[in-house]
């Protein structure tokens, strides 16, 4: 039986590899094409992490280069126990696809306003009476998780596709759209062409607290820079302590939120976004591409996830297999359908920027 610190060991070797094939991952988005892929990916796996994501793509992708799997992409993602409750099991040998899971610790304070102040509970301590407690990401262990082309069992009920007529937005998605504009306080006003708003498809005003957007587009586009647009209102206005102050950030942030939503509606906006991100891109000092993509991923994520929780419209799936009840705090899984993983220890060490980016 393997001693601590050989567990540590082997956990830590672990999380060098997801380390390195992140890396590797990241800097294949450099093309546009790749970069168009994995945010359309992302859109669709948006229940996971921008670093989960790429790993899941990355390692895929190898399995379908090797003939591991019969489908070039991934539909669904779940554990090896959460595929048994939807009455699926893995085939026996397929390894799963290796990501960050959270360790998560418990931390009590009597004055939390005082950052310095929380102090980590032991594994069975309690808060003292009057103490506030909350838990936070402590460091990150693998985890696995494996593709419904990996699994057999009972059928996936698909949901409905969105479907649109080509030039035309999804039903509905403008006004969903312009609520979100407006619960944010902004005006949302269309303006007979782009003269009117400095040359742009879209112009966010934030002291005059409205987005315009220009009519002399076909639907999609009009839709398309309104999550455009909505992306800055969420992202970029003065008071926003994240924001990057940084107009190629912005814009690429921005863009990459707008790809997204329209990901997620069956809507391909990449001949318009690749030559801007990548215009946008190039004007941020001492960076590459494949720097603001990872600098970007997560902020991107999260905000696309914000925008399409919140309309009704129907869309692709969120990378879960329908009918799945995530556990609070997933126990570690099996490495591959026929061996236990032999890494059972938790990480008690800083959170690192992959590990945040569960």
């Amino acid at each position: 039986m393997a001693t601590t610190e050989e567990a540590r060991a082997a956990r830590d070797a672990k999380l060098d590899a997801l380390h390195e094939r992140l890396t590797g991952a990241v800097e294949r988005l450099v093309s546009g094409e790749d970069w168009k892929r994995a945010l359309e990916f992302a859109a669709r796996f948006r229940s996971r992490s921008f670093n989960n994501t790429l790993l899941i793509w990355a390692q895929h992708m190898d399995a379908f280069e090797q003939g591991r799997v019969t489908e070039p992409e991934p539909s669904y993602v779940a554990g090896f126990k959460q595929w048994q409750t939807l009455g699926r099991q893995v085939a026996k040998g397929q390894a799963g696809y290796m990501i960050y899971a959270p360790v998560m610790g418990r931390f009590a304070t009597f004055t939390p306003a005082d950052a310095g102040s929380w102090r980590r509970l032991g594994k069975f301590e309690k808060p003292k009476p009057g103490e506030a407690a909350r838990s936070n990401i402590i460091g990150a262990r693998p985890a696995y998780v494996w593709d419904v082309s990996q699994t057999h069992g009972e059928p996936i009920p698909e949901r409905p596709a969105p479907v649109f007529l080509e030039g035309e937005a999804p039903a509905g998605l403008w006004d969903w759209l312009a609520a979100l504009v407006e619960a944010e306080g902004f005006a949302v006003l269309r303006v007979p062409h782009e003269g009117m708003i400095g040359g742009a498809n879209g112009l966010t005003d934030y002291t005059a607290k409205t987005v315009a957007v220009r009519e002399n587009m076909p639907d999609a586009a009009q839709v398309k820079t309104l999550a455009h647009e909505l992306a800055h209102v969420k992202l970029h206005g003065p008071g926003n302590p994240e924001a990057s102050g940084h107009r190629g950030i912005g814009e690429v942030e921005a863009e990459s939120v707008a790809l997204m939503v329209g990901a997620a509606h069956g809507m391909d906006t990449s001949e318009y976004t690749i030559p801007y991100v990548s215009g946008w891109a190039g004007t941020v000092k001492d960076k590459n591409p494949a720097e603001v993509v990872q600098a970007t991923g997560e902020r991107v994520r999260k905000t696309a996830g914000t925008i399409l929780d919140a309309l009704p419209t129907v869309q692709v799936a969120a990378g879960d297999p329908p009918g799945l009840v995530r556990e609070a705090r997933p126990a570690a899984r099996p490495e591959c359908a026929t061996a236990q993983s032999a890494d059972a220890t938790r990480s008690t060490r800083s959170a690192t920027p992959a590990a945040r980016g569960l």
